[in-house]
């Protein structure tokens, strides 16, 4: 009998790049390997098919992944329902202390911008949430009452990239004295006359995705998790990540690059770099024409590969 690998994923998320991941991975069929970032399960399922005594364990925290884990029916496949900054942990709570590759796919999925319950996407209404773990406390409307008008300051222009990040927060602190801000449609309506004309929606998206960084702590949790695939990697081992936005892409390419998120590459006694992996190829992958057509999300990924060395 068959193993059922496969969840209704269709519905769930079109995956970015997927035939350029899974082949960035060099799949060895009897490998273990690591899918920090399972959520409809599209690149996950890709993996399974290619495996023939090897193992697949993949992480997500958000219960809406874990559903479609659990129709997974395959003896190869382990779900950790955990942010991936406990990467090393929970492999190690699995029995793996080595793995032959590790694929991660940053941001946000289709599935949770689609959720208007969720409060990710600008193009609905719904309330200021934005945690992809539900079960935190703090959510982005926590964010917008609860910070200083500096902090949000620094917020709006570190994670959002804002050029008018001061203003932005002052407007939130101003408004919020009168009514408290619970719904996405209340912080657009906030921010709207300081908006670039004719660019409002990309203005809007940058403040969500600030909102977004700094309640699910991501750029920390990026930081943990790329300095723990060197640890975990086996020589030959590949490292796939794709990135959405600047800063995370940023981050990735200076681990893959100088093997540390911020700084200079570490030298030793004889001048040799001290770095776990080595890039390949001098760019990164970027999307075809044809599936930005189809799939917009794709118009902003970009694909690193690092090879351990």
């Amino acid at each position: 009998m068959k193993e059922k690998i496969t969840p209704n994923e269709g519905s769930y998320h079109r995956p970015v790049m997927l035939k350029e991941c899974i082949e960035a991975l060099q799949i060895d069929p009897e490998g273990i390997y690591v899918d920090v970032t399972f959520g409809g399960g599209g690149h996950s399922m890709k993996i399974l098919e290619q495996l023939k005594g090897g193992r697949l364990i993949a992480f997500d925290q958000d219960e809406d992944a874990r559903q479609q884990a659990d129709q997974i029916k395959s003896r190869s496949f382990t779900f950790c329902l955990t942010n991936f900054m406990y990467m090393k942990r929970y492999l190690k709570l699995n029995g793996v202390t080595q793995v032959n590759g590790i694929l991660a796919d940053l941001g946000i999925s289709s599935h949770q911008i689609d959720s208007p319950a969720r409060g990710f996407s600008t193009r609905f209404d719904g309330p200021l949430d934005m945690r992809m773990d539900q079960t935190q406390s703090q959510t982005a409307a926590d964010v917008l009452n609860d910070y200083s008008e500096d902090q949000l300051h620094k917020l709006f222009g570190m994670y959002g990239e804002l050029k008018n990040a001061k203003t932005a927060a002052r407007m939130v602190a101003q408004q919020r004295v009168n009514k408290p801000f619970a719904r996405t449609e209340d912080l657009k309506a906030a921010l709207q006359s300081i908006a670039p004309r004719g660019k409002e929606n990309k203005y809007f998206a940058q403040v969500f995705q600030a909102l977004r960084i700094e309640v699910n702590t991501e750029m920390k949790a990026l930081e943990d998790f790329l300095h723990q695939c060197g640890e975990v990697m086996a020589p030959g081992g590949r490292l796939v990540v794709m990135s959405y936005h600047s800063l995370e892409d940023r981050m990735v390419k200076n681990y893959m690059i100088k093997g540390k998120v911020f700084g200079e590459v570490e030298k030793d006694f004889y001048g040799n770099e001290i770095k776990p992996f080595q890039t390949v190829g001098r760019k990164p992958v970027e999307a075809t024409e044809e599936e930005i057509a189809g799939n917009s999300r794709a118009r902003s990924a970009k694909l690193r590969i690092a090879e351990k060395i």
